[in-house]
């Protein structure tokens, strides 16, 4: 069957007569060259890309749950063991628990660590409920309380002290009322003795990346707060900067409970441990193969991506050790100490892999960066699977090309 193309799809020329291949139909005898990559919007909506857990918290930067599936079908069979080095928001992760893959990961980021935590916990249901529900009352039921008062009294009663603050990355970024609701959720989650406290803090994590003073359309890295109402590209009128959290604690409550309660029935007894390490230097235990994303050279600075989760969580920060960092840049000597960083880490991998194992690296080689990679790695290149992305969010350009290097090890 031919597909109608659009002007946009005739010009790139990937689509013509051809279906994106359905990862459920993926075996280890289907050929790395019959793999066609090219999703477009109707062939895997938003809601199939992030279906379950993958969608429990933006995230800028991963990659889709399908891509991996296909690679993961290929070359892992149940029981095997796969790393993810890069593994931030958990994707290879959750995929592979679904196939009865073994997975490991490790991310420099304390918040992709934690992420990857809740997304693959198995959860007792009804307590992971309990805890969500009884958390947002208290915040609820606090909140409310201060209103009254602020209707008895003429002047404002003093602010309780676990609502107060004096980072001035929350003081900046938050309205009085969002921050003090923000403040309060956080000092009931600490305070409590709840069995699944990462939960928790996602939830309050992805209310306040909502809850800042920005504008709807640059939740990714809004470069200044928003204190006045604008003019909003993505819903064509003006809007005004956000001054209230309850409402994003109580959607992405009900949000993140429906989701893992959607993933519970796919989860398998597979193995999944997750590191706070760096991968260059960590002590990985035997692996079978690697699937990974490693970070874009001088493209997204992931520390600062989830900066509010940072200030209001109070993570460890090791953005110095991240690799390829935007704020590094991409001149010629960021590239060649991004390269020696991504090599330092594969290396790393393939002295716990066999001979044979497969090394899978999705990567925009924007600046041909890989082969030199791969030469200075044990290894030799079976292939290479060229991927046109033509969906992105925001305001972000329409399109970009990435490519799949599949290694083995010598």
């Amino acid at each position: 069957m031919t597909l109608q193309l659009t002007n946009e799809e005739k010009r790139v020329g990937v689509y013509e007569g051809t279906v994106p291949t359905d990862p459920a139909s993926v075996t280890p005898d289907t050929p790395l060259s019959s793999l066609n990559l090219n999703w477009r919007e109707r062939d895997l909506p938003q809601r199939l890309r992030t279906k379950h857990v993958h969608g429990l918290h933006p995230y800028l930067g991963k990659f889709v749950p399908q891509l991996v599936e296909i690679f993961l079908r290929k070359y892992f069979a149940p029981g095997q063991t796969v790393l993810d080095p890069f593994c931030g928001s958990g994707t290879t992760l959750v995929q592979a628990n679904e196939l009865g893959i073994n997975a490991i990961g490790c991310d420099i980021s304390a918040f992709n660590v934690m992420l990857c935590d809740v997304k693959t916990t198995p959860y007792q249901l009804e307590e992971a409920e309990s805890e969500v529900w009884a958390v947002l009352k208290k915040t609820q039921d606090a909140v409310q309380h201060r209103q009254s008062q602020l209707t008895l009294w003429q002047d404002a009663p003093a602010e309780a002290p676990y609502a107060q603050t004096d980072d001035p990355y929350l003081l900046n970024w938050y309205a009085p009322q969002a921050r003090r609701e923000l403040l309060t959720y956080r000092h009931y989650l600490e305070t409590g003795d709840y069995r699944y406290k990462n939960l928790l803090r996602i939830i309050l994590s992805r209310a306040a990346r909502s809850a800042r003073l920005t504008t709807h359309f640059d939740l990714d890295f809004p470069k200044k707060p928003q204190t006045t109402p604008y003019w909003c590209y993505k819903h064509s009128r003006i809007c005004h900067p956000v001054q209230e959290a309850l409402k994003f604690l109580r959607r992405y409550s009900k949000n993140s409970l429906d989701r893992i309660r959607e993933f519970a029935p796919k989860r398998t007894s597979a193995r999944i441990s997750i590191h706070h390490a760096d991968s260059r230097t960590i002590q990985f235990p035997p692996i079978d193969g690697v699937i990974t994303s490693p970070p874009y050279v001088g493209l997204i600075d992931y520390h600062r991506q989830h900066e509010y989760a940072y200030h209001l969580l109070a993570l460890q920060d090791r953005r110095t050790e991240e690799i390829g960092a935007a704020a590094y840049g991409a001149s010629q000597k960021a590239r060649q100490r991004y390269q020696e960083g991504i090599t330092a880490v594969f290396r790393n991998a393939l002295r716990v892999m066999p001979r044979g194992g497969r090394l899978i690296v999705v990567a925009g080689d924007k600046y041909h960066l890989y082969d030199e990679i791969a030469a200075a790695l044990d290894v030799e290149t079976e292939g290479i699977v060229k991927r046109h992305v033509n969906r992105r969010t925001g305001r972000r350009a329409s399109e970009f090309y990435e490519s799949i290097f599949v290694w083995r090890k010598r």
